[in-house]
């Protein structure tokens, strides 16, 4: 099902009594979603990621703008005439009931020309319970599993009646790290074989980068960047988009740019052909740093981390905004923690210049590349 957002705006009043101005949490949103994708909405809290899913479910009115599933105008229809399915990031299961009578549920609520029999529900129950790989499970209740099975359950009901649109809001946050893992490959599986469009909440970048087919980076209500997570990350529109995605975070450093040459404090760089002299924000991936025993960028040594496959220097620069600078490098790479300085060259595809006053990305030509 094709989601189309169109000029999506929600305004909520000031609870400030000084300051009579609306608080603006999602700000003319215009998108896309096509049909059968899983698309990450991701941003700091208070982006107005959780707003914008809220919309979409019905359980707010926008201020402005209009809602479509597909041909038909949902803004003004209630959540349980949109055909969505809504998972909560506390699972929201009933404790009385068991496992089947929790995904039962939404089944039993259905009338008119959609009423079952309980052949059927319980058919659907139990095919269900098996493509999120709970069906042992379904005589137990909730307080007997644990919170990954628990979210396993709140996915089955809300897929139980293969809504037309799953919406997912932050479902992994109350998992540890490593069921978070598995639940987010899971709920990729899930989604690849049932192939509902799919809207995923969620403030982890990581967790956006792995699953999604296209992912939405917002602040302050409006969007920033929209596109496949690589492609993003690889062509950061602005500073904000370049510093939120990323693990290890981006290095930034003020810089400036003279006679088409990239300057980090005395240092020359990198040569950015078809950039003005002017100063900027120079963003490093971690990964853009090559140990150079003659390299042009010069950093203090601070110290090494072993992380098996790379290695991460920590070293400062007076230039830098981060408290370090930290660069991935292979193990490969021995680094001696008894100098006091480390020098790299640089990868120019990993390097990201912005400007000063606006935080806009100022691309540069590459040499050798056409």
């Amino acid at each position: 099902m094709e989601v189309v957002l169109q000029n999506l705006t929600k305004k909520f009043p000031s609870r400030d009594r000084k300051k009579h101005e609306d608080v603006i949490a999602v700000n003319d949103f215009n998108f896309t979603i096509p049909d059968g994708k899983l698309i990450g909405l991701l941003g700091p809290s208070g982006c107005g990621k959780s707003t914008t899913l809220n919309l979409i479910s019905g359980l707010q009115k926008p201020t402005e703008g209009r809602i479509f599933f597909g041909e038909d105008d949902v803004t003004d229809l209630p959540p349980e005439n949109r055909g969505i399915g809504l998972v909560f990031q506390n699972y929201a299961l009933y404790p009385h009931l068991t496992v089947k009578q929790n995904i039962l549920f939404p089944l039993q609520n259905l009338k008119g020309k959609d009423k079952l029999s309980k052949e059927e529900m319980l058919e659907k129950t139990v095919a269900v319970a098996k493509l999120v790989q709970i069906d042992g499970l379904l005589d137990r209740k909730p307080g007997e599993l644990s919170g990954g099975q628990q979210q396993r359950v709140a996915i089955a009901r809300a897929l139980v009646k293969m809504p037309r649109v799953l919406l997912l809001d932050e479902p992994l946050s109350n998992l540890d790290a490593r069921l978070r893992l598995q639940t987010r490959e899971e709920i990729r599986r899930i989604q690849r074989e049932t192939k509902i469009t799919t809207i995923f909440v969620t403030h982890d970048q990581e967790e956006a980068m792995s699953i999604s087919d296209l992912i939405v980076v917002m602040k302050d209500g409006v969007v920033q960047q929209i596109g496949k997570p690589q492609e993003v990350y690889d062509n950061p529109v602005n500073l904000f988009v370049a510093k939120f995605l990323g693990t290890p975070p981006i290095n930034v450093f003020i810089g400036s740019v003279k006679e088409q040459m990239l300057y980090i404090g005395e240092d020359a760089v990198l040569a950015v052909k078809g950039v003005k002299d002017q100063e900027v924000y120079v963003g490093i991936r971690p990964e853009g740093f090559r140990l150079k025993a003659d390299g042009p960028f010069c950093c203090e040594l601070i110290g090494v981390e072993v992380m098996g496959r790379d290695s991460s220097v920590i070293s400062r620069n007076h230039a830098s905004l981060n408290q370090t600078v930290r660069s991935i490098i292979s193990t490969e790479n021995k680094v001696s923690t008894d100098r006091e300085t480390v020098r790299f060259s640089l990868v120019p595809y990993k390097v990201f210049l912005f400007h000063k006053e606006t935080e806009e990305r100022i691309v540069f030509e590459i040499e050798g590349e056409q």
